[in-house]
């Protein structure tokens, strides 16, 4: 700017000067010879220079703002190519067509399976039948597999040791492939609870237009933790296993997600998918606390789950309360309607 003020200010000297030399000229003199018509001719006068000068200055001036927006366009496409890859909002992947009512099986060529030690049963498919959006929630309701303490499975599926303690201490490679899970106050076995959970809230998803993997559709089934989600990443577009925590705690701390540990953040699956674990997560907790549900500190605790290190779909365990809470009917029907808000918050 100051270069091109600088030039105006030298033409406008230079055309005052040229308009005074051209008064001093008026009175006739001597006809030009050739030589000087022909330099006349081809030097520019003194006006012309300033013209090409401010032209030439607009020009790269122009240029520098079309550069200038072109590098801000730029910039803003890296941002927005940034906030995609970071984005855990989940992009639909196409899985595999089940009927209603149809028995979904552990295929032994899926990935990971080979990982899991009890898997002679079945999650059942369950179709909605209006208002249909064409997404699958698996729904797992949490133990409930008989013998699934007499057996281990790799904590990791490359084998490493699990970074932080839980029903599994920290440091182990291996884990129980089920746990017995625990008892409510009144003598309520949690299995019982947890099933009791995924039924109605199988219900609630099904009239939101939801279809459903009931991971356990009874009392039992024969599928260990690997085996149940490695279904799920096959199956379902989403894992939600439900659970009551076992904290020994003589008050009802209210609920939370597990979120993902900084220490297996770099470890495959997770690394890939953990953006999407822990944004479901925070949508069931937001759904449940829009219902009035008692959220734990700020809803989430980092713990290592065997579920969270082979989960390729978004995948969460959510802990609805604990021994002390209350499990009555018309409870777990205002917790069912937060998690499907949840899940319509998170899709």
């Amino acid at each position: 700017m100051k270069r091109l003020t600088a030039i105006l200010l030298t033409g406008m000297m230079i055309f005052t000067l040229a308009s005074c030399g051209k008064k001093a000229q008026d009175t006739p003199t001597e006809p030009a010879t050739e030589t000087q018509a022909v330099e006349k001719v081809e030097m520019p006068t003194e006006t012309e220079a300033v013209t090409e000068v401010v032209t030439e200055v607009a020009e790269d001036t122009q240029q520098t703002e079309t550069q200038q927006e072109e590098a801000a366009a730029e910039q803003a496409d890296e941002a927005q190519n940034s906030s995609d890859e970071n984005n855990s909002s989940y992009q639909y992947v196409e899985k595999a067509s089940y009927e209603n009512g149809e028995s979904v099986y552990l295929d032994p060529s899926w990935q990971y399976a080979d990982h899991s030690a009890i898997n002679s049963g079945c999650a059942v498919m369950y179709k909605a039948t209006a208002n249909r959006k064409n997404i699958v929630v698996g729904v797992n309701a949490g133990h409930g597999t008989s013998g699934g303490t007499s057996v281990k499975t790799l904590c990791h599926p490359d084998g490493s040791a699990k970074t932080t303690g839980g029903t599994t201490g920290a440091g182990a490679t291996k884990a129980v492939a089920v746990s017995g899970g625990m008892s409510f106050n009144d003598g309520t076995p949690e299995s019982s609870v947890t099933l009791r959970m995924a039924q109605i809230l199988k219900d609630k998803l099904l009239a939101a237009g939801y279809d459903v993997l009931m991971v356990r559709d009874g009392s039992d089934v024969q599928l260990d933790n690997v085996a149940r989600t490695v279904i799920c990443n096959n199956a379902a577009d989403c894992h939600i296993a439900l659970h009551w925590d076992g904290d020994g705690l003589s008050y009802d701390k209210g609920c939370f997600y597990i979120s993902v540990p900084g220490g297996i953040k770099g470890m495959e699956p997770v690394a890939s998918h953990w953006q999407q674990h822990d944004a479901l997560g925070a949508s069931l907790i937001e759904g449940l606390r829009a219902h009035g549900a008692k959220i734990n500190g700020n809803g989430s605790m980092a713990i290592d789950l065997t579920q969270t290190s082979y989960s390729t779909v978004p995948s969460v365990d959510v802990e609805l309360g604990n021994a002390c809470s209350d499990h009555s009917d018309a409870t777990l029907e205002n917790l069912a309607d937060g998690l499907v808000q949840g899940v319509d918050g998170y899709f």
